[in-house]
């Protein structure tokens, strides 16, 4: 047990230092192709709202109530239960995103007005108009990154740990070629990367289909409520306190960047990209394998290997840390 926990969060772990040295490649290209103004303000504002409401809906809160569901399911009852399961949260999941999706897209203005007010009053409209227009592109990524991040968690249960881990990769690649390639070709060149942040949901999720075909696990529309539902909700608030916390302060702190000089925004996200880095790199990777390993351990009520994977993961993260 102890070998395939330390492969699988190898394997996590060199997939996503891939996608952390593409993810700082694509920072190059921003910076060097865009620098820190008033326009890369208004797109990182415009790219970080739908990525805070991802770490709720996506890998954060909701991943972390989702995957011991799964893993208790599989435990407990048949691969047809299990199936019925992922198509019943998946459908719920899918029309609150869409709903959540399609009102923020209509009230942009407003969104930006609430998460960077600074720009709202500045004497110049043009970053307050500009963030507003990129946001209705950048959003909809909420809604894939979400799909992309329900696919992943079920993979996980299912050990397929590289897959998800090796997803973001795509969406760095996608904004990398917009930045140097289609910036080129569009009016206000900034715009490419919102264009590239709603190509890269496209292919992140697209990628993952076939894996999940594989395994026989393609989330299929439900009528109906199940019991699973109403359990994901319980244990999701929790989840959702500690997950908003520390994206809170990171958002109150772009709020008071949007009310200094141009480029503030920018330099607070590039230091808080390298911030990122070691965290990434181990934590992310350490608590993806352990909560899909534990879960499963505690489905089993086998609380030998659950301990054992516990003083392992903490090992492993002492050591490396």
């Amino acid at each position: 047990m102890d070998k395939s926990f330390l492969k699988s969060s190898s394997i996590v772990t060199a997939m996503t230092f891939l996608s952390r040295i593409l993810g700082l490649v694509r920072d190059y290209f921003i910076a060097r192709y865009f620098g820190a103004n008033g326009f890369t303000d208004a797109f990182l504002v415009a790219f970080r709202i739908p990525n805070f409401l991802r770490r709720l809906f996506g890998e954060g809160a909701f991943s972390q109530a989702f995957v011991p569901i799964l893993a208790e399911v599989r435990a407990n009852h048949d691969e047809a239960e299990v199936q019925n399961v992922i198509n019943h949260i998946g459908t719920k999941f899918l029309t609150v995103l869409i709903i959540i999706t399609v009102i923020t897209v209509v009230i942009a203005p407003l969104v930006i007005f609430m998460f960077a007010w600074g720009f709202y009053f500045d004497a110049d409209s043009t970053k307050f108009d500009l963030a507003s227009n990129m946001l209705r592109i950048t959003f909809p990524y909420l809604l894939l990154i979400s799909l992309t991040a329900f696919a992943g968690s079920i993979l996980n249960t299912y050990d397929k740990f590289a897959v998800p881990a090796f997803t973001p990769v795509l969406l760095n690649v996608s904004m990398i070629l917009s930045a140097v390639y289609l910036s080129q070709h569009l009016e206000t060149p900034i715009m490419a990367l919102a264009w590239g942040v709603l190509i890269g949901g496209i292919v992140q999720l697209l990628f993952q289909i076939p894996f999940l075909i594989k395994i026989k696990k393609l989330p299929r529309l439900a009528r109906g409520d199940h019991p699973s539902v109403k359990t994901l909700k319980k244990r999701m608030l929790p989840a959702l306190f500690g997950v908003s916390v520390s994206q809170i302060n990171l958002l109150i702190d772009t709020m008071i960047a949007t009310v200094l000089v141009s480029g503030s925004v920018s330099w607070l996200y590039y230091s808080d990209r390298l911030l990122e880095l070691p965290l990434a790199l181990i934590g992310i990777a350490l608590a993806t394998v352990a909560l899909a390993k534990l879960s499963k351990h505690f489905s089993n009520k086998d609380e030998k290997k659950f301990t054992r994977t516990i003083n392992y993961a903490l090992k492993i993260g002492l050591l490396l840390g």
